[in-house]
């Protein structure tokens, strides 16, 4: 199921519901910086800094509004059009979140029993797929192949990741190591809008590893794949709201329980 928009070439005009007021002109101006951090004043990444704590702020409180019906019918809804989607069941290889409930993040079991299984009514062959493990506190994360359920174990903040080695203590492959790129990425987010901004909780491990990864692709020729982010729909807010400086990597695409809404020129190349 696509969602089109109407569109005014060569950016969308459909405006979504805002979740915010409109920042004032000086963290606007800020939002929509796109010179190198080390060009911005301080006064204008302080700026950039406080209304990302704003939007995390308010989406957090709209997040834990939304009652378990709902949020269980959204969940539903978004693996579902994620799962039947082209580019979903022509990849071969997808890198995609482990969901935490206690985070509010949208649910992905679902996706990644497909992706595993080899009787998968979707596309009938089990895919290779990557999952995150958090190394340390300095932004640095890893992708792990997984296959099977059994082969994540919980962290110190009761979150599901990958053990750097199998049951036969072996150390498992790495993305960054394989030997064939990724065709997609599923991405968690805090918030996001129509023209591929999106906001992740503050850590920047996303952020930097899908430069690593991106880098890594260009160097070795293939093509780069494609971003695709979860959400709820309080958590899509009015272009303009959602600040972004050169550390930030734009999505391809978003999937809501309404439907898929490409954004990038990859996105609408596949729909």
């Amino acid at each position: 199921c696509f969602l089109h928009l109407p569109r005014a070439a060569p950016t969308l005009t459909y405006r979504p519901r805002c979740l915010l007021p409109l920042p004032p002109p000086r963290l606007r101006v800020a939002a929509s910086a796109s010179a190198p951090l080390a060009a911005m004043s301080t006064a204008a990444q302080q700026a950039v800094a406080d209304q990302k704590r704003a939007v995390r702020s308010d989406v957090r409180r709209a997040l834990k509004a939304l009652s378990p019906d709902q949020r269980a019918s959204e969940d539903l809804a978004i693996q579902n059009n994620i799962l039947n989607s082209s580019w979903f069941k022509a990849s071969k290889r997808l890198c995609a979140y482990i969901s935490c409930a206690q985070l509010r993040e949208v649910d992905t079991s679902k996706i990644i029993a497909e992706a595993l299984s080899p009787d998968s009514e979707h596309d009938g062959q089990a895919k290779d797929i990557y999952v995150p493990r958090v190394e340390d506190k300095n932004r640095n994360m890893r992708m792990f192949k997984i296959t099977a359920m059994d082969d994540l174990v919980k962290n110190s903040m009761n979150i599901l990741e990958p053990s750097p080695l199998d049951a036969s203590g072996n150390a498992r492959e790495d993305v960054l190591s394989a030997s064939s790129p990724v065709d997609l990425f599923v991405l968690p987010g805090q918030a996001f809008d129509r023209t591929g901004r999106r906001l992740g909780r503050g850590g920047g491990y996303y952020d930097t590893f899908l430069m690593r990864y991106q880098e890594l692709a260009k160097e070795k020729g293939w093509n780069q794949p494609l971003l695709v982010a979860l959400s709820y729909s309080v958590q899509i807010l009015e272009e303009g709201i959602i600040p972004v400086n050169s550390t930030d990597v734009p999505i391809d695409a978003l999937v809501t329980s309404s439907g898929i809404i490409p954004i990038s020129p990859a996105a609408l190349e596949r729909v």
